[in-house]
């Protein structure tokens, strides 16, 4: 079940935080409770990506994309990602999450989110999103202009170009 209760905790509890530029990074503090366990007692590899949401919309509200998404009508997605596991996360554990955007290219908007535990990451997330309208997906450059900010993309790092270039390789649809 989709964590509802953690997500009205994050969004009141930074509810009076302080505006993000688009490229800030938004830091939460969360607890690995046992329903996010899997049968290894460990942080399940699913509920990760649920658990990336509590970072990912307080820092798109942060930053001033969801109001821009209200006033516009636009929805907002998730249409990629790449995870790296590097660390168990176990029942009780305390793990801080910080979620910043990398930039953009003439489709979606990148997303890297990390997990850790004291100075070592457990685990790094690059999202690839999309803002949507009814005509499709919006361009990031119409959509950082309706939040007030600057429409150009600073360059995106090496291993951001080359997972974009990996993706368009990839077939779709995949085969049968």
């Amino acid at each position: 079940m989709y964590p509802f209760v953690r997500m009205m905790k994050e969004l009141v509890v930074h509810a009076k935080a302080e505006s993000l530029p688009v490229h800030g990074t938004h830091v939460s503090r969360h607890i690995c409770w046992p329903w996010d366990l899997d049968l290894w007692r460990e942080l399940n590899n699913g509920r990760t990506l649920t658990l990336f949401d509590l970072g990912r919309i307080p820092l798109a509200r942060r930053m001033g994309l969801v109001a821009a998404v209200r006033a516009n009508g636009w929805g907002i997605t998730v249409a990629g990602v790449s995870v790296r596991y590097r660390g168990r996360i176990r029942l009780f554990d305390r793990v801080e999450m910080r979620s910043r955007g990398v930039g953009h290219d003439d489709r979606f908007i990148y997303i890297e989110q990390t997990m850790w535990k004291g100075a070592s990451c457990t685990t790094q997330a690059l999202i690839r999103a999309a803002v949507t309208s009814r005509e499709g997906i919006v361009p990031p450059e119409r959509v950082l202009a309706a939040m007030g900010a600057d429409p150009a993309s600073p360059p995106l790092p090496g291993w951001v170009a080359a997972w974009i270039a990996a993706e368009t390789e990839r077939p779709w649809p995949p085969e049968r």
